[in-house]
């Protein structure tokens, strides 16, 4: 059974306990936000749940059983799996056990790994009828419709003009226009977000946004980068907006180089999840990247938002590391 994904955390009707959920689609943001909803509706209909949350390839078949088994303390658990793919052949036939006889005080919510690793699982666990969440990409149409929604959600008031220059301001990465709408809806006041507000918000930063900075370094022009960089911390950028900038152009690259060849623009932009004007400039950026240097770009990119996340004591110092680093990636 599937079940459209939503691009906000609202409630879920009822806890999901006695079923295998799958949580599929290419958008971290949502597929985290449905994970936390799920959980969430099993705290509210058993406080005393126990809840785990692992990567596949921690969980033995011993460990799974403890987990979905509750304990002295709670009868009910839910237990979130991520990567599935990565389970060990015991810990699939087990999950696939599971799926055909819940148990049912116990929630289990899976995570597919991305690509095709562990799509055989994958696809007996849906003809097995188990519960399907979906939360894809949304086209690249669609996103200003997010940001309505976002606003939305948080109280706020946009109009569909503002949204689009929202959108053109921070990007189309969800994460980033997420942060962007919580910054304006709180700064608005209980005012309506119009597009003269999105534009003064943004004033001083039209030419040196986060994707200004993430196409420096992709272009291979570290000075540049480092320059644009600084100037935006002194005015008040986020650093997750750097790093999701980053992680954004490097994916797009990774998904227009293994885009089928010789078909329409229109085509190829939909596969890749860009508009279609920005082709030309992703063309010119991906000559001077290869498949494994991307690889390790987007390596750097994701130690630098762990940095400013939590792991590092400098987020400065983490985000001039690497738009160096993936600057001194690019064949010249």
């Amino acid at each position: 059974m599937s079940v459209g994904g939503n691009w906000h955390a609202g409630p879920v009707e009822t806890a999901p306990f006695g079923t295998v959920t799958l949580i599929t689609g290419g958008e971290d943001l949502l597929v985290d936000r449905a994970v936390a909803r799920l959980v969430r509706a099993c705290r509210d209909a058993e406080p005393e749940v126990e809840v785990h949350d692992v990567a596949a390839a921690e969980v033995t078949a011993g460990s799974l059983s403890e987990m979905t088994a509750g304990s002295l303390f709670a009868a009910s658990s839910v237990t979130v799996i991520r990567d599935l793919g990565d389970a060990a052949d015991e810990v699939a036939d087990q999950i696939l056990a599971m799926a055909a006889d819940p148990h049912p005080e116990a929630a289990l919510v899976l995570v597919p790994s991305s690509g095709n690793k562990g799509r055989g699982v994958l696809n007996t666990l849906k003809k097995a009828g188990v519960k399907e969440v979906a939360c894809p990409k949304p086209k690249a149409f669609e996103v200003p419709k997010f940001v309505q929604h976002e606003v939305r959600s948080a109280g706020g008031r946009i109009d569909s003009e503002a949204a689009v220059a929202l959108v053109d301001a921070v990007g189309t990465d969800l994460r980033s226009l997420a942060s962007a709408v919580s910054q304006l809806v709180a700064d608005a006041d209980g005012h309506a977000i119009s597009e003269a507000f999105v534009h003064r918000y943004f004033a001083g930063r039209a030419e040196v946004t986060s994707f200004a900075i993430a196409d420096a370094a992709i272009n291979g022009r570290p000075q540049q980068a480092l320059g644009q960089l600084r100037w935006a911390l002194a005015t008040g950028v986020a650093p997750v907006l750097v790093t999701s900038a980053c992680a954004s152009g490097l994916r797009g690259l990774a998904k227009l180089a293994g885009a089928r060849r010789g078909g329409r623009d229109a085509d190829i932009a939909a596969e890749v999840g860009v508009p279609p004007w920005k082709l030309k400039t992703m063309r010119q950026q991906l000559r001077g990247w290869q498949q494994d240097t991307l690889a390790r770009a987007l390596l750097v990119t994701a130690t630098a938002d762990a940095d400013i996340k939590g792991a590092a004591n400098d987020p400065e110092y983490a985000l001039e590391r690497m738009v160096l680093q993936i600057s001194g990636l690019v064949r010249r």
